[in-house]
């Protein structure tokens, strides 16, 4: 065992009630990324996640995907490539539009961005209902990606949104609510 396998992760991330909205528990990352060595810690335990998915390529999601993407991309000598909102990429774009609790939205990236085949792995901050994340491995399949995996600092359990992706999640830290 190594000197940082027992630190706890979740002592960095702060809760805060009723963001966005009344009746959310938002869980803020930047609390984490706010301290050097928790958050050295947390790359250093994604990238030991993702590592044996050999990815060629990591999908960020708009925007605290991309977080956590750009350094882990770095650490694991791969590419690195943005899902985002309409209009936010020049160039041909390929779009999957999703529907959403209340509404849909679009994600997009460029025509040229995936290799017919290359091993994509999927980053996000949260997974909550999935619904994004599942758009996001649709998207990426369409422009003809192997999805791999999709990895996530922080997954809420109790809402379900592994099961829509359709692609092996890994998750740094868990929360049932």
């Amino acid at each position: 065992m190594t000197q940082h396998e027992d630190i706890d992760l979740k002592r960095y991330i702060r809760n805060i009630p009723d963001f966005p909205k009344p009746g959310i528990l938002f869980y803020d990352i930047s609390t984490l990324m706010r301290e050097p060595d928790a958050w050295q810690i947390a790359m250093g335990r994604l990238a030991r996640q993702i590592a044996p998915w050999e990815p060629d390529m990591l999908a960020a999601v708009e925007s605290r995907g991309f977080l956590t993407a750009a350094p882990l991309a770095d650490r694991l000598g791969c590419g690195m490539l943005m899902l985002r909102k309409p209009g936010k990429l020049p160039g041909a774009t390929i779009s999957h539009t999703y529907d959403l609790e209340y509404g849909s939205d679009t994600l997009q990236i460029q025509a040229d961005a995936i290799k017919p085949g290359q091993r994509v792995v999927v980053m996000d901050d949260l997974l909550a209902t999935g619904g994004t994340l599942a758009a996001s491995v649709t998207l990426l399949q369409k422009a003809g990606a192997q999805v791999v995996g999709a990895s996530v600092l922080v997954e809420l359990t109790g809402l379900g949104g592994r099961a829509k992706v359709d692609a092996p999640v890994k998750t740094l830290l868990s929360y049932e609510d």
